[in-house]
C-alpha cells in the first residue's frame, strides 16, 4: 500500500526539526557543518524519485526570491541583536575595511571575470557579481559571535557577523545597477552598452543614495521605538514577557515599513536590531530574541538546503563548464581572499586575524536571493547558467567552509606562538 503523502510530509518535516535541534550539537567539534549535511539529504531525497516536485528555482524563481528573503531578514536581525560590542568608527575599524575596501573590490573583480572568462553580458556579470560578492550571515554560524553575552566575540568572528549585517544590504544598489544594464540592453540591443549620464544620476541618487539612507534611518527609528517599548514603555514592557516571538514581529515590521518608502530593507532590520541591543545592552531579554530568531532561522536554512540539494540532484548545475568551475573556484578561493587581505592590511588585527577574515567569507542564501531578485524583475534573458555558476559557487563555499571553519577558527583563536607580530598584538589587548 502506497503511503499517503500528507503523512509523508508529517514524517519529514518532524524529521527535520529533530535534526534543527540535534545537528548542531552532534556536529559541535567535527569539520562538518549543518549546512553540508541538510544539502546531502536534498541530493539523497530528490535522487530517489519518490516526491513528484522538481525544487528547481528557475521553475519557481518567485517563490525562491520570497523564501531566501525572509531567511536573510530574520538572521540579520539574529546577527544585530548577538554582537557586544558597540557601534563605532574604530572599534567596527575592521567592519568598515571589509565593507569600504573588500567588498568594491570582490565585485568589480567578479564582474570583469564575468565579461571576460564567462562571456556574460554587462548586466548578467554585474548581477553576479552583487549577488556573490556579500558574505552570508546565514550559513556563518560557526564563525560569528555567540550569543549576547556569551563572550564569544573575538576578532575575526566580530568582523565577519559585522560584515555579513552590513553587506547584504549593501550589495543591493548594485543589483539594482545591473537591472539598470539590462534596461539598457533591451532597448539598444547591445549587450555591451552602457547606461547614459543621466541612467547614472539616476541611479547614484535613488539607489544609492536615497535607498541606503532610508534603510539607514528606518532602522535606527524603529530600533528605538522598539528599545522604548522593549524596555521603558510603563507597566506594559514587552521585555517583562520574556517572549522571543517579539524578533520575528519586529523583523517583519521594520522590513516591510522600509520598503514601504524604497528603502533597503535588509539594512534597516540589521541597523533597527543593534539599536534595539543598544537600549539596554546586557538585558538578559537579548538572549530570549537571539535564541527564537535563531532557532527560526535554523528551520527555514535546512528547508532551502534541502531544496537547494534536491535541485542539485534535479540538474541545476547540468549547463556548467569546466570553464564555468573554474572561474568560480578563483571567485572562492582567490578574489575574496586576496580583496579581503587588501583590505585589512595595515590594521590593528594579527596576520592570523587578518588572513582569517578575508578567507571564511561564506556565500550561502543570499546569493540565491539577489539572482532570484534580479531575474524576477529585470530582462537577462536566459537565467539558466546564471543559475548554474551561482548554485556552484554556494554549493563550494558550503563544503570549504563547512569542512575547513572549525578547525581554522580553533586555530586562529588559539594563542600565537610563533608570529611576532601576533604576539605583539595579544599582549597589547
Amino acid at each position: 500500500m502506497t503511503p499517503d503523502p500528507y503523512l509523508l510530509f508529517l514524517f519529514g518535516l518532524g524529521g527535520v526539526i529533530l535534526l534543527v535541534a540535534w545537528l548542531p550539537l552532534g556536529l559541535k567539534r567535527a569539520p562538518l557543518s549543518l549546512a553540508i549535511v541538510c544539502v546531502a539529504i536534498g541530493v539523497a531525497v530528490f535522487s530517489l524519485g519518490g516526491l513528484n516536485f522538481n525544487p528547481d528555482p528557475r521553475t519557481y524563481d518567485t517563490l525562491t526570491e520570497r523564501l531566501t528573503e525572509l531567511v536573510v531578514i530574520i538572521a540579520l536581525m539574529g546577527a544585530g541583536v548577538k554582537i557586544d560590542r558597540p557601534l563605532g568608527w574604530r572599534r567596527w575599524g575592521s567592519t568598515w575595511r571589509l565593507l569600504g575596501i573588500a567588498m568594491p573590490l570582490t565585485i568589480l573583480s567578479i564582474a570583469v571575470l564575468g565579461v571576460q572568462a564567462l562571456g556574460l553580458s554587462l548586466a548578467m556579470s554585474v548581477l553576479l557579481a552583487a549577488a556573490l560578492a556579500p558574505t552570508d550571515p546565514v550559513l556563518a554560524a560557526d564563525v560569528q559571535v555567540g550569543p549576547p553575552g556569551s563572550g564569544e566575540e573575538t576578532e575575526v568572528r566580530f568582523a565577519l557577523t559585522s560584515e555579513a549585517g552590513f553587506n547584504d544590504g549593501l550589495a543591493f544598489p548594485f543589483v539594482h545597477l545591473a537591472l539598470v544594464f539590462a534596461a539598457v540592453a533591451a532597448s539598444t540591443g547591445d549587450p555591451m552598452a552602457w547606461p547614459s549620464p543621466q541612467d547614472w544620476m539616476h541611479w547614484a541618487a535613488m539607489d544609492l543614495v536615497w535607498r541606503i539612507g532610508a534603510g539607514l534611518a528606518m532602522g535606527w527609528i524603529l530600533g528605538r521605538v522598539m528599545g522604548w517599548v522593549a524596555f521603558d514603555l510603563p507597566h506594559v514592557r514587552l521585555s517583562a514577557t520574556g517572549d522571543g516571538l517579539v524578533a520575528l514581529g519586529a523583523t517583519l515590521v521594520v522590513y516591510t515599513a522600509t520598503e514601504f518608502v524604497q528603502g533597503y530593507g535588509f539594512l534597516a532590520v540589521f541597523i533597527a536590531a543593534l539599536t534595539l541591543r543598544a537600549r539596554e545592552r546586557n538585558h538578559e531579554y537579548h538572549r530570549a530574541l537571539h535564541d527564537f530568531a535563531d532557532q527560526v532561522e535554523r528551520l527555514l536554512i535546512m528547508l532551502v538546503l534541502v531544496l537547494f540539494g534536491g535541485a542539485i540532484a534535479a540538474g541545476l548545475l547540468s549547463s556548467l563548464t569546466w570553464s564555468d568551475v573554474a572561474v568560480c573556484a578563483v571567485i572562492l578561493l582567490v578574489v575574496r581572499p586576496l580583496s579581503g587581505w587588501i583590505a585589512m592590511w595595515g590594521s590593528d588585527l594579527t596576520r592570523r586575524e587578518q588572513w582569517m577574515s578575508a578567507i571564511l567569507g561564506v556565500r550561502g542564501i543570499g546569493s540565491f536571493f539577489y539572482v532570484a531578485y534580479g531575474v524576477n524583475h529585470g530582462d537577462f534573458g536566459s537565467s539558466e547558467r546564471l543559475w548554474a555558476i551561482t548554485g556552484a559557487v554556494v554549493l563550494m563555499s558550503v563544503i570549504l567552509h563547512g569542512v575547513a571553519a572549525t578547525p581554522l577558527m580553533a586555530w586562529v583563536e588559539r594563542p600565537a606562538t610563533g608570529d611576532p607580530k601576533a604576539g605583539e598584538d595579544n599582549e597589547a589587548r
